[in-house]
């Protein structure tokens, strides 16, 4: 018999968590964002699951490969561009379009043989990652733009991240400064200067006026919220988004402990009182993550139970005392239906995302769609 663990990927989740985005738009067109293979569900289900968005934005040209293999005929962005001449090639070849993060993007795209089509420049309006520096640099960019725009015979598409979009205040500066520079470059270029997409999950949901024509959500359409606050309309219920993953297994052993014993490595917990610990079958080896403090929450036999003790490489131990349900062979949901994974990314002082996408490949997968 395998062993218990299984990670279960939503296919109806994600359409919904599509349609939950589409509903917060106006005319804005969405990019499902598909990096590191689809937020760790896999290309194969972004393919399927966001069939219903207008495009796919991936990093990777394998993973553009593989969409356009399993069928996807809508456009694609890579993100982060072309790492060397002959992507571009290739992305000519997948029609995809490219981002330009550089001067020296910019140069490789300019001199390259075979270029594709669509190109989004990416702004460096204050995040100071990746991104053309926009402030007080508009004739550089008018003078980019129309090279670009005389390579592709297209028009040339704007792009920027937010930094602080979850939050209150923080972004506007960001959002002022793309405004501006994108209003001066339409003024000067005219038909020259394409689209903007700067709007990411959090963004789509805290500030409409920011959507323009495409927006690019990444964690909310996997049933995660984009806000690190507790408050339960920030929540991925409060949004009305469904969770795609749902880590689950089971426990395989019972300890039964005397006041003073301790658990695990290090000793790290000790018991204050005669309790039952549970032991489960998932660890750090499995991607859970080892940094998990006691009282992270564990999901068992409908109720909440708190873990005891590191995380080791195969097994989680938790404190049962409380609950005499918990037995040998009783279900364990480590995040999803009733265990909202930023529930425990928040107490690993983490986010949702890494927890999501650092899945191990030896848990086995199951997919559903609705009751299949």
């Amino acid at each position: 018999m395998p062993r218990p663990i299984l990670l279960t990927i939503r296919i109806d989740a994600m359409r919904h968590n599509v349609s939950v985005v589409r509903k917060a738009l106006g005319q804005s067109r969405i990019w499902a964002v598909a990096k590191a293979n689809g937020y760790g569900q896999g290309i194969a289900r972004a393919v399927e699951g966001f069939a219903d968005a207008d495009g796919l934005a991936v990093l990777d040209i394998a993973e553009a490969q593989q969409a356009r293999a399993l069928g996807w005929a809508k456009p694609i962005l890579m993100l982060e561009g072309a790492f060397a001449a002959e992507d571009l090639a290739e992305m000519k070849h997948l029609n995809a379009s490219t981002a330009i993060t550089t001067i020296e993007q910019a140069s490789m795209f300019n001199n390259a043989p075979t270029v594709p089509d669509g190109v989004w420049i990416k702004l460096n309006t204050g995040m100071n990652r990746l991104g053309i520096p926009s402030r007080e640099n508009h004739d550089q960019l008018a003078r980019l733009t129309q090279d670009l725009g005389y390579r592709t015979q297209s028009p040339i598409h704007f792009m920027m991240h937010f930094a602080c979009a979850d939050m209150a205040t923080g972004w506007e500066s960001q959002f002022d400064e793309f405004q501006a520079v994108f209003a001066a470059l339409k003024s000067r270029l005219a038909k020259q200067v394409g689209q903007a997409s700067l709007a990411n999950s959090a963004a789509v949901f805290g500030h409409p006026q920011t959507h323009a024509d495409w927006v690019r959500p990444g964690i909310a359409l996997y049933g995660a919220t984009p806000f690190e606050d507790a408050a339960p309309a920030r929540s991925a219920s409060g949004l009305g988004l469904k969770p795609v993953q749902s880590l689950t297994t089971q426990i395989i052993g019972v300890q039964t402990l005397k006041a003073g014993d301790t658990v695990g490595y290090g000793g790290r917990f000790r018991a204050t009182r005669p309790s039952r610990i549970g032991v489960i079958a998932a660890g750090y080896a499995d991607g859970y993550p080892r940094c998990a403090p006691d009282g992270t929450p564990v999901w068992i036999a409908g109720r909440r139970v708190p873990i005891a003790g590191r995380v080791s490489m195969d097994l989680i131990t938790v404190d049962l005392t409380d609950h005499p349900e918990a037995v040998v062979g009783s279900d364990v949901e480590l995040w999803g239906e009733h265990l909202p994974i930023d529930d425990v990314a928040r107490h690993c002082g983490t986010v949702g995302y890494e927890l999501m996408t650092a899945v191990m490949p030896r848990v086995p997968r199951k997919i559903m769609d609705g009751q299949r």
